[in-house]
């Protein structure tokens, strides 16, 4: 068996490819940093975005309705409008913002405008349409707005997000590298036997392997242009693509150093998603499956497809109770939700297109009134830094490994306690 080789086997070539990453972020923030100076030269700016959230807010007695913008440029925007606005969610419009004093920072991330809206723009879009084809499957509002989630990126009623925060489940509704991992594996098995029967035809020549990855990366890229480019599915489809280009080549793939060089290259080309949360979420969810699979390869493939989704609900329970600091009594139970949702994601995109997509409303609708039973578990980000430093700590030495473990069961012993 030929062994695979390490990404960086010289100290040289790491400091080549920190070099290089340093000029492509360089480049990129001075494209960004042109296109800050460019809103902010005037007083006023026009610009065309699309309208991702509008909800009702009231403040100081009085009700206006607060508009969450993605513009052409990638910017984050927050404004307000009257009460009485129509419902334009994931509709595009042509406003006048008045920008203010921003600083580079808060363009980067997102910062709130005054603004005027010129116009409407009424063209229904593919993505509108789907979520229009959801909304009249299913007669819940809530279940719409879960499948909306789920195929569409859309975001989550409000009020949804703490009850599955509290079912440990956000990060099923939340389109990331799992949902990418289960539209690759079913990708994988529509083409293997059609294309099979082609290439013993027409071109036995050709490797099976690479054109199923060349097909399959097309239809993800495609889907991920389509969700407006989310940033945990660009994390994901980015490890994708370096992934088999390194195994292509004979170099190991379980490994921090791959992780290491997706982020630092996905850092590189777009900064902006150094402020997504969503982000680092989902690149600390790869790194502690790649920690089990460095420290614990010796197990058998059955122990570890068994003991994966322990390992990551416990080592990642600190994040959840740090950032939405919600818990309940079926909190423990997402590791088995999580399983079965493999099942049930591309079930359900099936039952969709057969137009009896409302089969398992009952069963969601049983499933959210079980996480309105929610605590507040908060966790201090004091300890989470100890909780991080100890995770990085254990990728130098395994005898780390095991304070981590401690320390996170510690974490969910306490949680546990709030619920008695």
């Amino acid at each position: 068996m030929i062994k695979k080789v390490s990404l960086f086997s010289k100290r040289a070539d790491f400091f080549k490819f920190i070099f290089i990453s340093f000029f492509i972020l360089s480049y990129s923030l001075l494209i960004e940093f042109q296109k800050y100076k460019n809103l902010t030269k005037f007083d006023s700016y026009i610009i065309e975005a699309q309208v991702l959230s509008q909800y009702t807010k009231t403040k100081n007695s009085k009700t206006f309705q607060v508009l969450k913008l993605k513009s052409e440029n990638g910017s984050t925007i927050y404004t307000s409008a009257n009460k009485s606005l129509e419902d334009i969610k994931g509709k595009k419009i042509s406003l006048e913002i008045w920008a203010g004093e921003k600083s580079f920072y808060e363009y980067l991330v997102s910062f709130y405008a005054y603004s005027k809206i010129i116009y409407i723009h009424n063209n229904i879009t593919l993505k509108q349409k789907l979520n229009s084809h959801l909304s009249s499957s299913h007669k819940n509002e809530d279940i719409t707005s879960i499948y909306q989630a789920l195929y569409t990126a859309s975001p989550l009623k409000y009020h949804l997000y703490s009850t599955f925060s509290a079912l440990g489940v956000s990060h099923l509704l939340a389109i990331s590298g799992f949902h990418l991992g289960v539209l690759s594996a079913l990708l994988f098995f529509l083409i293997k036997y059609p294309y099979k029967s082609l290439q013993n035809k027409f071109f036995p020549y050709r490797s099976q392997k690479l054109d199923s990855f060349i097909i399959i990366s097309i239809v993800l890229f495609t889907y991920l242009i389509f969700l407006d480019s989310p940033p945990s599915l660009v994390r994901a489809f980015g490890m994708l693509i370096i992934g088999f280009f390194l195994y292509d080549r004979g170099i190991k793939i379980i490994s921090m150093q791959t992780l290491f060089l997706t982020v630092v290259l996905l850092l590189s080309f777009f900064p902006r998603l150094s402020f997504a949360l969503g982000f680092w979420l989902s690149v600390a969810g790869v790194f502690y499956i790649f920690l089990f699979l460095i420290y614990f390869k010796y197990l058998s493939k059955f122990w570890q497809f068994i003991l994966v989704p322990f390992w990551v609900y416990i080592l990642m329970l600190p994040y959840s109770l740090a950032i939405f600091q919600s818990f309940s009594i079926y909190h423990p139970l997402s590791i088995i939700w999580t399983s079965l949702f493999t099942i049930f994601y591309p079930l359900s995109i099936l039952l969709h297109i057969l137009s009896i997509g409302d089969i398992f409303d009952n069963l969601l609708e049983s499933f959210i009134r079980m996480g309105n039973e929610v605590i507040s578990v908060p966790l201090s980000y004091t300890s989470l830094f100890v909780h991080i430093s100890l995770s990085l700590l254990s990728v130098y030495k395994k005898g780390f490994i095991w304070i981590l473990l401690l320390y996170s069961l510690s974490i969910f012993i306490y949680a546990v306690y709030h619920i008695a």
